[in-house]
């Protein structure tokens, strides 16, 4: 053994791997890919606006709505969005979903505008007791709406929020016929009750809050449950979260207006010329915090009464990968049934040959 005896484990992970001042400039270029990727992503907008609209009508044509081009590519979606869809939710795309628009709607007809990331989509199904048996919304319209919040933790550090903020949408379910067991309409009345009682409202001072969380806790406890009992009809049905896609459309995210988000995107767009031209800032995170004390409470007060926490990870997933690719997604849907059309035949061949074998006389063996 040599005489320089390497460091404990618990040495090892205690040692400091990046130093401070290599942080800062770590965060400063970070912060600069950021920049250099939403000036590209505003750039690109208005140039693939009028791709997407002839996209859009060659959607609407009668030979795709006939030959299911949205249910088509859902069904063949990522496994990121797929995973979040149950049986229950891919019958009522199936036989009810005609078209899907995402646009970029906080940016205009040049590019200019809002934040790039911010997004509308519009999902238009079927109507009447025969196509779409579950909902009688000819529409539903969900935007996902990109802000900045400023604010201070309990301990006084200074916290910065980036994220999607959105309104519930309520979906008028036919009677029997809610996928969500009550958990959207619940998450709608809980935002309609905040916006009657105004600004300031403790929503946890609020009937509706103790019926969603109450919800919230059955849906919780019926997963388990199957979990628990039946793990094969729950990983089916009921994993990941147990709860229908459907509940996309009650995210909230947080509580910023877009007026407290213009003023926090000014004030760090300042804090980070600071930074670049070598100033020192008198508001840089404190290494030493606990990570428990980053996060405001407006922020784990949501937290505590969202119904679907995944939908804003599923929403950049549709509108950055599904959106742009679904007629990649389309045309491959044909060659994954064309793929399992094979592998049947060949099974099929395989199980006749097997029977050919059985049914054909045994040679005898000659002594």
């Amino acid at each position: 053994m040599s005489g320089d005896e390497a460091p404990s484990l618990w040495e090892r992970i205690s040692l400091p791997s990046i130093p401070k001042e290599v942080g800062r400039k770590i965060s400063q270029l970070e912060q600069e890919f950021v920049r250099a990727e939403l000036e590209q992503l505003r750039k690109q907008i208005p140039v693939l606006r009028p791709l997407y609209a002839r996209r859009n009508a060659l959607v609407a044509s009668k030979e795709l709505q006939d030959a299911d081009f949205w249910p088509r590519v859902f069904a063949n979606a990522p496994q990121e969005i797929d995973e979040y869809i149950l049986a229950s939710d891919a019958a009522v795309i199936s036989q009810c979903l005609k078209n899907l628009t995402i646009e970029r709607c906080d940016v205009d007809e040049n590019g200019s505008g809002g934040d790039p990331r911010s997004v509308r989509f519009t999902f238009e199904f079927a109507t009447g007791e025969e196509e779409n048996p579950y909902f009688t919304n000819a529409q539903l319209v969900k935007e996902f709406h990109y802000r900045t919040k400023i604010s201070k933790t309990p301990k006084g550090k200074r916290h910065v929020w980036e994220g999607y903020v959105s309104t519930p949408v309520r979906i008028n379910w036919k009677k029997d016929q809610d996928l969500t067991k009550g958990l959207l309409d619940a998450a709608c009345d809980l935002y309609e009750a905040e916006q009657k009682k105004g600004a300031g409202v403790d929503r946890t001072t609020l009937p509706e809050y103790e019926k969603l969380i109450t919800k919230l806790e059955e849906a919780s406890a019926e997963a388990d449950a199957l979990v628990g009992d039946e793990e094969e009809e729950a990983d089916e049905e009921y994993l990941p979260g147990g709860v229908s896609f459907f509940n996309f459309f009650g995210y909230r995210g947080n509580t910023v207006t877009a007026e407290e988000s213009a003023a926090a995107e000014k004030e760090e767009a300042e804090r980070w010329q600071k930074i670049e031209n070598g100033e020192k800032v008198d508001d840089e995170d404190d290494e030493d915090d606990d990570e428990d004390d980053d996060i405001d409470e407006e922020e784990e007060s949501i937290a505590t009464i969202e119904i679907f926490p995944a939908a804003d990870d599923i929403a950049v997933a549709l509108a950055d990968d599904v959106w742009p690719n679904a007629l990649k997604y389309y045309v491959q849907s044909y060659e994954v049934a064309n793929d399992f059309d094979d592998e049947m035949d060949i099974e099929e061949l395989d199980d006749d040959e097997g029977e050919d074998d059985e049914d054909r006389p045994a040679k005898k063996v000659k002594t």
